[in-house]
């Protein structure tokens, strides 16, 4: 009787490992040279002009919306207006609480045929409001860049809960994950190494995109993740 051999796990080899060690780097003082720059003076309201359909931001944990500045000016530019909330400060509460302030601001705002472009935990929160709050459908779909949404491995072994929330067992990671309503209006990027993410972002039932670079918060800013938010990016998804 013939033996099926057990499967072969490849090491990830010397050159691979050195790219992604000089995407980490960079993907590190990309993410201080934004937090430090979030911290002045902005005008969160000199965005929401434009003829296109209306776009929400929201930012990953402990990221405010001007972590975002790069994307939210270049979709600005294109035509959209642009929606930020300050509400949320530093992205810090529980998904669902910050699930609902996304919500009444989409409402009370009345706006239509919107889309939301999130990073990472800011996916999380998207998510849940298109799944569980957004009975009118004003919510259009959603772009998610860097989302966990199956949690990240290393989430249980983390001090801070604000952390540990993203673990794969977290009750609200868990619900998320097996709803699946709403994964077809969802577009998920993720680069080729998330140092956060390691099982990356993929979601069964979306668009999924794969883009050939590293890190968790310099994808923000690639110009791949630009056309793929304004419909443009024409790749084959994963």
């Amino acid at each position: 009787m013939n033996q099926i051999p057990a499967p072969v796990t490849r090491r990830p080899t010397a050159r691979r490992l050195a790219r992604y060690a000089r995407w980490w780097a960079a993907d590190y003082v990309y993410a201080v040279y934004w937090q430090v720059r979030s911290l002045g003076r902005s005008h969160a309201g000199r965005y929401q002009t434009g003829h296109l359909n209306p776009v929400v931001v929201i930012p990953g944990i402990w990221e405010t919306w001007a972590f975002m500045r790069p994307l939210v000016e270049r979709v600005h530019a294109a035509g959209h207006p642009v929606f930020v909330l300050t509400s949320l400060g530093y992205n810090s509460r529980p998904v669902a609480a910050s699930a609902e302030v996304v919500s009444r601001f989409i409402a009370s705002n009345e706006l239509r045929d919107a889309l939301i472009v999130a990073h990472s935990k800011g996916g999380l929160i998207g998510k849940y409001a298109m799944a569980r709050l957004d009975d009118s459908r004003l919510i259009s779909g959603m772009v998610a860049i860097c989302t966990p949404f199956s949690g990240s491995r290393y989430a249980p072994f983390l001090l801070l809960p604000a952390l540990r929330a993203f673990s794969p067992r977290d009750k609200t990671t868990v619900m998320l994950a097996q709803n699946l309503a709403v994964n077809s209006r969802i577009v998920s990027v993720y680069p080729e190494f998330d140092p956060h993410i390691p099982g990356s972002s993929e979601l069964p039932g979306a668009r999924n995109i794969q883009l050939p670079t590293g890190g968790h918060f310099r994808i923000l800013a690639q110009p791949q993740t630009l056309e793929i938010v304004l419909g443009r990016y024409e790749s084959a998804a994963t």
